[in-house]
């Protein structure tokens, strides 16, 4: 691989991270609050890519001034020693180019019901909680419910309309659940947190489909198969379909 074509993957890739940056392509990847350094580094990546392609252009100049009466015969991406002799680039440096193609031409769903029946609980307590309206509704993240209804024992939430989204899961016996993926900082380490439903669920629950959840609190809780970990019940009273958020992870549970 060249200079020149290391330069082009490295403006590609840059690009690549610009358009992510720019669209709500990157909150598949990261977290919101990543956005300002990826856009950062989508920028060094072409800064790098032009100034690999100055110095290449700066570099064959000079040689070709200096050395105009000598002759090798270069071809392309081929390097030479001092005895004239040819050596190719390695073949497989070229395999640099398939993340960027995954990258461009692929974008991954977010993480779902399949990795959230397979993986348990990431419920924490948290150090506090922000304070709730006195009156109405209260429309809470999945995060933020079973955190309440676990570490809080519903202090807050006993007697009041609830309304929590988030996705389907089923588990092996057919039980629902309303999943968030929460994570710290990329997909890379999102972790499930959950909330199984009783009361009015609908009759028919498809994995992966979001819901928009209006019930109560409820102090029953389960354990997760997976690791044993405390999983609040919600009361059901009502569900509707909503579409997929455009951030589809939760960020609340490390704030």
């Amino acid at each position: 691989m060249n200079r020149q074509a290391q330069a082009a993957i490295l403006f590609l890739t840059g690009a690549a991270l610009l358009h992510a940056g720019f669209t709500d392509l990157y909150l598949r990847y990261v977290k919101a609050g990543l956005q300002p350094l990826l856009l950062a580094s989508g920028a060094v990546l072409i800064v790098a890519a032009l100034a690999t392609v100055w110095y290449e252009w700066r570099g064959r100049g000079d040689h070709d001034t200096g050395d105009a009466h000598d002759d090798h015969g270069h071809h392309g991406g081929d390097a030479h020693d001092d005895h004239g002799h040819t050596h190719r680039e390695p073949r497989i440096s070229w395999l640099l180019v398939l993340p960027l193609l995954a990258l461009i031409l692929v974008a991954p769903p977010a993480l779902g019901s399949y990795s959230a029946m397979r993986t348990g609980t990431a419920l924490q307590q948290p150090y506090g909680y922000n304070k709730l309206p006195a009156t109405g509704p209260l429309d809470l993240n999945v995060v933020d419910y079973a955190t309440r209804a676990v570490y809080d024992h519903g202090r807050n939430l006993k007697g009041r309309e609830i309304k929590v989204t988030g996705f389907v899961a089923l588990d092996r016996s057919g039980a629902p659940y309303l999943v968030r993926m929460a994570l710290n900082c990329c997909a890379a380490d999102a972790q499930p947190v959950k909330i199984a439903l009783t009361g009015k669920i609908p009759p028919v629950l498809q994995p992966d489909k979001w819901l928009e959840i209006t019930g109560s609190y409820t102090a029953r809780q389960t354990r997760d198969p997976v690791n044993n970990g405390p999983v609040p019940y919600l009361k059901v009273a009502s569900a509707a379909p909503v579409a997929t958020p455009k951030d589809p992870y939760d960020e609340s549970w490390n704030n």
